[in-house]
């Protein structure tokens, strides 16, 4: 979808492909919002998704991300300057190509990261233009930037799929680096305005799979009627070369996946709370 003349090349592919040092002089990530840009950092994209929103799905992954998950499997969209720059209206032209396909497919686009909510300017045009091609929307969100996507924003957003990463305040602090206010408010305000969400759980055994943290996030969400899911995505080492390429310290290396009997004890959890799970 966004191949780009020049030196520059954002290619189909798997979010799992390592990418770094494409954008030199992009800006620092911390703080970053250009709510005017007509150009973005794009780390890649993917066709063919037929999990992350209905039908049939492009999905693009923004570089740029606030967070220090533990469990990240892409650490190289942390910054914009491993992304590569792309212009808008490229954007914009490439996915009118793939529009007719994506509509008798029932599917649409979805944004992901990094964190789409770190480059507004850019996200919002292509949601917008996305829309007016008669495409279904999906964000792809931790929410904890939640209060920079206004009324206006949201408007061009049908779907939005929430990490919520846990339950216990603490246990939050300690998978992110960051505090987990920001997300409940976003998700509070999703649910008053009825936008569908599906709410996504990442399930990492000895960090995020203590039951009372599990039900902690059940029960938050199971009184929201907009919640449409709950999915429980089980941890996986994918992305642990990008750590060790990058020379970050990985705290996980040794943590498995998680049972296929641990992934259905949570999914117990929060169907006994009422949540739709799976």
């Amino acid at each position: 979808m966004l191949e780009v003349e020049g030196d520059g090349m954002v290619k189909v592919g798997s979010r799992f492909d390592l990418r770094t040092g494409q954008a030199p002089d992009a800006p620092e990530t911390q703080g970053f919002e250009g709510p005017q840009e007509t150009h973005g950092w794009v780390h890649s994209y993917e066709t063919g998704s037929t999990v992350d929103g209905p039908g049939v799905r492009i999905m693009l992954f923004m570089s740029g991300c606030f967070l220090r998950c533990q469990y990240c499997h892409n650490p190289d969209t942390w910054h914009l300057k491993d992304g590569t720059r792309i212009e808008l209206s490229h954007a914009i032209r490439r996915l009118h190509d793939f529009a007719p396909a994506l509509r008798a497919m029932g599917g649409g686009l979805t944004i992901s990261g990094g964190e789409p909510l770190v480059q507004m300017g850019f996200t919002k045009g292509l949601l917008a233009a996305a829309k007016s091609m008669g495409l279904h929307t999906a964000l792809d969100t931790s929410g904890f930037l939640g209060h920079r996507a206004d009324d206006a924003y949201l408007q061009h957003v049908d779907l939005v799929l929430l990490d919520i990463k846990s339950g216990d305040e603490d246990t939050y602090r300690r998978v992110t680096g960051f505090e987990q206010r920001p997300t409940l408010r976003f998700a509070e305000r999703l649910a008053t305005m009825g936008k569908a969400v599906w709410v996504r759980f990442v399930l990492v055994p000895g960090l995020t799979d203590a039951p009372d943290n599990i039900r902690k996030v059940a029960e938050f969400v199971a009184p929201m009627t907009n919640v449409e899911w709950v999915e429980v995505l089980p941890f996986h080492q994918m992305g642990a070369f990008k750590w060790k390429a990058l020379g970050i310290d990985y705290t996980l290396a040794d943590t498995p996946t998680p049972t296929e009997e641990q992934v259905q004890a949570a999914l117990g959890i929060f169907r006994a709370a009422g949540c739709r799970a799976r």
